[in-house]
């Protein structure tokens, strides 16, 4: 395994980190973890030098958290730094930032985080979180020993990050990269912005929620496998950001034994700027086919928000756009159905072509609203 400094914190930190949301479960139920296997995957990433365990509040319906406590038992504890995240969203006054944290120690069964992140801050989470005082706990924290390091993860537009990064004395970062994400959120320039100021990176969504390896299309594909390299989608979508001296520590929700050690390996293998210029025109090549794949290139400026009819529309856009990139309608249909609320879909859409107008990039959009209430509706 090799170790990163972790911007100005000066911890060393794994390349690799494990993120603990994507357990194997039963029968569908999120919070019905497979305890066992967890810690056994855990503590055996932990033997081959994985030093960073990233969880969170909410995920597998709080039942992460739990299960992460139990598997640094028996000395675990000592040989990581543990991460986990504040559920912002919860947050209606300053005794609740308290009284979280501390829940979150006792599941853990630990007194101390050597990373506590504010999780998923947007812009309506972050003037809600200002007004009950957030520095003033995180500065707390850090006084009395409850977290070594304060961080935040993201989703939301550059020119929020850039103001989150200016506001406060922060140690470290998350945001989503890959090579398809060089400009989504935070992107790149983001990425650059944070180092430059000396933030620890940590990256998440390596692989966009596993869809730059579940079901690549065919074209994309041959790209690879004409490559002189042998390395599988995963491999590809890992060392495209391990390749990058700035990214100190990347997530990767591990469930598979085959998966934990492919990607062992990938991270013992890949430094920083290691890719040779051949291997990143392969990668450029996939990235220009899986956007031309696209249906509407929507930025998501938000100009033709809001709608007079409630549609989401720039939410609608990328739904179907992922649907066509990956291939894959049927899996779009039920994350359709799952994450776009009912009188947020395109459905809704009555033609007033108020939107149109206004989109910067021209889109038809009217006509896509169309395409995906037929094809994902």
């Amino acid at each position: 395994m090799q170790y990163r400094k972790f911007g100005k914190t000066g911890e060393k930190v794994s390349a690799l980190g494990f993120g603990c949301m994507r357990f194997q479960t039963n029968n569908n139920d999120p919070k019905d973890i497979k305890e066992d296997l967890a810690i056994e995957q855990i503590r055996y990433s932990i033997d081959k030098g994985v030093n960073y365990i990233d969880t969170a509040y909410p995920y597998h319906g709080k039942m992460s958290e739990p299960v992460v406590g139990k598997a640094l038992q028996d000395g675990y504890r000592e040989k990581i730094k543990l991460a986990t995240k504040l559920p912002s969203w919860l947050i209606e006054k300053r005794e609740d930032f308290d009284t979280y944290m501390q829940e979150q120690l006792d599941k853990l069964q630990t007194d101390y985080l050597d990373f506590y992140l504010v999780h998923a801050i947007n812009k309506e989470r972050w003037e809600n979180l200002n007004k009950h005082n957030l520095f003033d706990f995180l500065d707390q924290i850090k006084k009395d020993g409850r977290a070594k390091h304060v961080g935040f993860s993201f989703h939301d537009e550059l020119p929020l990050f850039k103001e989150i990064i200016d506001s406060y004395d922060w140690d470290f970062c998350q945001i989503q990269y890959n090579y398809l994400d060089k400009e989504y959120q935070a992107g790149e320039e983001g990425l650059n912005y944070a180092a430059d100021k000396g933030l620890g990176i940590v990256v998440m969504e390596p692989l966009r929620g596993g869809k730059l390896t579940k079901k690549v299309p065919e074209d994309i594909s041959s790209i690879f496998e004409n490559s002189e390299r042998q390395w599988s989608p995963a491999q590809w979508g890992f060392k495209f950001v391990w390749n990058n001296p700035k990214v100190h520590v990347v997530l990767s929700g591990m469930n598979r034994m085959d998966h934990i050690n492919e990607n062992l390996q990938t991270a013992s293998d890949t430094t920083p700027n290691s890719l040779k210029a051949e291997d990143l025109e392969t990668l450029s090549k996939a990235e220009k086919i899986y956007n031309e794949r696209i249906v509407a290139n929507c930025t998501d400026c938000k100009y033709c928000m809001p709608c007079p009819n409630g549609v989401d529309i720039p939410a609608n856009i990328e739904m179907i756009n992922e649907a066509y990139m990956f291939d894959d309608i049927e899996g779009h249909k039920e994350s359709y159905a799952k994450f776009i609320e009912d009188d947020k879909k395109a459905s809704n859409c009555i033609e007033c072509g108020l939107c149109e107008p206004k989109c910067p990039q021209h889109i038809s959009i009217m006509a896509v609203m169309k395409k995906v209430d037929r094809e994902l509706g």
